[in-house]
């Protein structure tokens, strides 16, 4: 597990055109681009993909990737290599006929975002009327065709208070799994929309409180301090430390995940806007196996700063993108960590619940 929990996997942003102009937008999605990849290319990409033994699922990403015309041809083209289909989208094009378009095509995961459980809460964020009620029911519509459902939200200052009520009804209507990312200045993201460390660790209570009875899977995005949160909060350190090692990823930016922009560009992820290669003139594995960018991220021994000395680097390894968007280099500390700051009073008070559950425990001979 670690950012974005899926298996290794690309997410092609098939064009930065889209229908919303949501404030948060990594993208700054608005128009499609000039250098957009053809159709063609976008199929020769497909195949380069296929060639690499640990892609086995890919996303389709935007901007809002049902604007683009070919869509449906590429995803068949990429579901006939064998690749299990996840579509982001922000809903408002999915009707039930598209629902079952896709259904029938073989795809997986419709990842659908949703900023909160409340219209005023989510068009203040989209800035268009109406988007709402289209993306509430492209969730339906979802449901109903049987395809598994993913909701994604961003964890900003204008929706934090919402999030509660956003993973309530996610696990009310059979959410398979939320992604909560936290906003990174990248595209249209700001610093003044970012949490700070003690809302930032506020939240990561949350998901954990929720969890317990959440029937999604609650996945962090941008949290990567959550996965050593929960082996340090489990008291199971410095034992657990080489299981926790093989099980939790933190960031997982160009080793679990490759990100190719709608031009070719291949990122190590949407918050780093470093390219390794670009697909037109570089075939995909050869960026991917021998980019020195990628290569530098699979490292944890190249981190700097705090993240290059802290125990926890192997589970966590820091946000690389916020690195990036706050100091300028993508291996240097995350700026919003917690972990190696004094205990703040919301996590003493975790940490003392954990031992009187454990004595608890103890005394019934658990």
């Amino acid at each position: 597990m670690g950012c974005i929990g899926f298996p290794i996997h690309p997410v092609w942003e098939v064009t930065l055109a889209c229908n919303l102009r949501c404030k948060q937008c990594h993208a700054g999605a608005a128009k499609k681009g000039a250098a957009e990849l053809s159709t063609e290319e976008g199929k020769k990409l497909l195949d380069q993909m296929a060639e690499i033994q640990e892609f086995r699922m890919l996303a389709f990403g935007g901007g809002e990737p049902l604007v683009r015309p070919d869509i449906f041809e590429l995803v068949d083209y990429a579901h006939s290599l064998g690749f299990e289909i996840s579509i982001a989208t922000n809903g408002t094009l999915v009707t039930r006929d598209v629902a079952k378009r896709f259904k029938k095509m073989g795809v997986a995961n419709m990842a659908i975002g949703l900023n909160a459980n409340d219209k005023t809460v989510h068009e203040g964020i989209t800035q268009v009327p109406g988007s709402f009620e289209k993306t509430k029911q492209a969730i339906y519509n979802t449901l109903d065709m049987g395809m598994n459902l993913q909701i994604n939200t961003t964890v900003m200052k204008e929706n934090r208070s919402s999030i509660p009520g956003l993973l309530d009804f996610a696990s009310e209507v059979g959410t398979e799994i939320v992604l909560l990312y936290q906003v990174v200045p990248e595209g249209r993201g700001k610093m003044d929309m970012e949490l700070s460390i003690e809302e930032y660790l506020a939240t990561v209570n949350l998901i954990i409180d929720k969890q317990q009875t959440s029937s999604a899977v609650i996945e962090p995005v941008c949290y990567p301090q959550y996965w050593a949160y929960l082996v340090r909060r489990s008291g199971r350190v410095p034992w657990g430390m080489a299981l926790a090692e093989k099980v939790f990823k933190g960031c997982v930016a160009g080793s679990g995940l490759c990100y190719i922009k709608p031009d070719g560009e291949v990122w190590p992820c949407p918050f780093i806007p470093i390219s390794g290669g670009n697909v037109r003139q570089t075939p995909l594995p050869q960026i991917w196996y021998n980019s020195h960018l990628f290569n530098s991220l699979r490292n944890r021994d190249n981190l700097k700063g705090k993240c290059g000395v802290c125990s926890y680097r192997n589970i966590c390894g820091g946000c690389r993108g916020r690195a990036y968007a706050h100091l300028g280099d993508y291996l240097e500390e995350d700026p919003f960590c917690f972990l190696n700051k004094t205990y703040s009073a919301v996590e003493a008070r975790m940490r003392d619940e954990v031992k009187v559950g454990v004595s608890k425990s103890s005394l019934k001979g658990g």
